[in-house]
């Protein structure tokens, strides 16, 4: 079955030419908790704030499961509140079942049922904190079920832990809960060096002081400000950014008045 997840080029915000995927403690933790996850076929949350990188730790870590374990992965996602209907259809799509989906429910569970039991597969549920009790308890029945054999990764903002929590039912039976987190300067000194080439010609200094005044240990305002900035030294000609290239950089993400 071709992967589900999103090709390597996406994995970075407006697809940033050069940068590199940095292994952070929210990576690390990430690889290990959705290894433990898969193998007792269990479920998990991974929530946290836009922009920390949940979703390309949550890629990078399957990709890799894909391809050294050949784990079937397959990705839901939901933009509004969804139905047990709406959910029935999307594990239809992303199972990959052939032929229409039954018109009856009960058809529709035991085609379900059957398929999720064949084989091991993780199911990746997208922007968790859209779901609703009818949504969660149909996740529940399916996962519940005897021969189901999936583990479950939900994935979303930091609504996704607020809603999970609400549902006893199934939050008693999440394994692992990982709230990801803003990096720490410590780790902005760290990773940042690595993530694109530009800031390996930047000194430590300039480094804090593009953290403090844009991008504030998230990596998504990385991305922007680096894109930004490889903007200003194409422009000007120079080879490194130095305040001048920051401030002009930070002006157009609305973070500089100076």
């Amino acid at each position: 079955m071709t992967s589900q997840l999103p090709p390597r080029e996406t994995d970075h915000y407006t697809q940033l030419a050069d940068a590199a995927v940095v292994t952070t403690r929210a990576l690390l933790a990430a690889r290990e908790n959705i290894a433990d996850t898969i193998d007792v076929r269990a479920m998990m949350c991974l929530h946290g704030p836009a922009g920390v990188g949940k979703t390309l730790a949550a890629n990078v870590c399957l990709r890799e499961l894909e391809g050294t374990r050949g784990e079937e992965v397959c990705r839901i996602a939901f933009r509004a509140r969804p139905t047990a209907r709406a959910v029935r259809h999307e594990l239809f799509a992303a199972l990959g079942l052939p032929g229409e989906p039954p018109r009856h429910p009960s058809e529709f569970d035991r085609l379900l049922l059957a398929s999720l039991a064949a084989q091991p597969r993780t199911l990746v549920v997208d922007e968790t904190q859209w779901l609703n009790r009818e949504t969660f308890e149909y996740f529940r029945f399916v996962w519940d079920h005897p021969y189901s054999q999936i583990a479950i990764v939900f994935a979303g903002g930091e609504g996704a832990h607020t809603v999970l929590r609400k549902e006893p039912m199934l939050s008693s039976r999440i394994f692992i809960w990982q709230h990801v987190t803003k990096l720490t300067l410590e780790e902005v000194q760290q990773v940042i060096p690595l993530y694109h080439p530009v800031w390996a010609r930047t000194g430590p200094t300039d480094i804090a002081f593009a953290d403090r005044h844009a991008a504030h240990g998230n990596f998504r305002n990385w991305a922007r400000l680096t894109a930004h900035t490889l903007t200003a030294l194409e422009r000007t000609g120079r080879d490194h950014p130095d305040r001048e290239v920051l401030r002009w950089a930070f002006s157009r993400l609305g973070s500089w008045s100076g």
